[in-house]
């Protein structure tokens, strides 16, 4: 990445709660044990209860299961809202700011086209953007 990239103004981001992002094509949401213990403290169970219904093993990681369809496990399909919100894995923390989305700005705006809030809102600051970047790499 270069010294100035060409979303060194920032960019605008408020997520809106529709479940897009946690949805559709099927995929991986890489999390760790302390994502793990997290959001089950949020649902009330162990972790090892947690991690038997709604985490799989994929090679010498682990991610969150899927329904059928690509939907998260934790997608509250009634709502749709992220039925572990505030204890959400950084992966999903990050979004919409992945390498893949910020790789050019064209890619950028298929992201805009896919989530609502990504184009919308609050001007998120490079910075906060290279942070969240950072956090994983998709």
């Amino acid at each position: 990445m270069s010294e100035h990239p060409w979303y060194r103004a920032g960019l605008r981001f408020q997520c809106t709660g529709c479940g897009a992002c946690c949805g559709g094509a099927p995929g991986f949401i890489w999390v760790n044990q302390a994502e793990i213990d997290a959001m089950a403290e949020t649902l009330g169970i162990s972790s090892e209860t947690f991690e038997a219904l709604y985490v799989r093993a994929e090679g010498r990681r682990r991610t969150l299961k899927e329904r059928a369809n690509g939907d998260c496990v934790m997608l509250d399909l009634k709502t749709p809202r992220c039925r572990v919100y505030d204890a959400r894995p950084r992966q999903c923390r990050s979004w919409p700011f992945w390498s893949s989305n910020l790789r050019t700005p064209e890619d950028w705006e298929r992201t805009c086209r896919d989530c609502p809030g990504a184009g919308n809102g609050t001007r998120i600051a490079m910075e906060r953007i290279e942070h969240c970047r950072g956090l994983i790499q998709i």
